[in-house]
């Protein structure tokens, strides 16, 4: 995958968002036209593309100096096991390296990935939520 290009943007198509976010059967793919507002909002979004194919995207929102939290990192199942999830970490690691923490909640099948990463788990916090979208 020595094709796939890199972009620091926050303009998206809702039928890209849609289709990647739904690859990857997340429930925020079924709300496109929200997603191309969200991403107009995230302090940093890096994307993926083959082509003009969206194939990758990791965003964060952060403080400004001490935090930074990533709130999405999503790879179409298509180009997996490529270094394209990885490629994204390390630029949003590389961003926000003078902070003093960069959280994320990774799912359970996602926690080996993360943790070759350079993320650890956290002993004494659980991720909590309240959502509306659930189908």
């Amino acid at each position: 995958m020595d094709n796939i290009e890199y972009k620091d943007i926050h303009a998206f198509g809702r039928d890209e968002l849609e289709r990647l976010f739904m690859s990857v059967e997340w429930s925020s793919g079924h709300y496109p036209d929200k997603l191309v507002e969200a991403m107009k909002n995230y302090e940093t979004v890096y994307s993926a593309w083959d082509g003009d194919r969206l194939v990758g995207m990791i965003c964060a929102m952060d403080d400004g100096v001490m935090t930074a939290y990533v709130h999405y990192l999503l790879v179409d199942p298509d180009y997996q096991h490529h270094g394209i999830g990885r490629r994204l970490v390390e630029m949003t690691k590389e961003k926000y390296k003078d902070y003093l923490r960069i959280l994320l909640v990774a799912y359970e099948d996602g926690i080996k990935f993360y943790e070759s990463c350079g993320f650890s788990r956290s002993d004494h916090g659980f991720p909590m939520y309240i959502t509306e979208l659930w189908t």
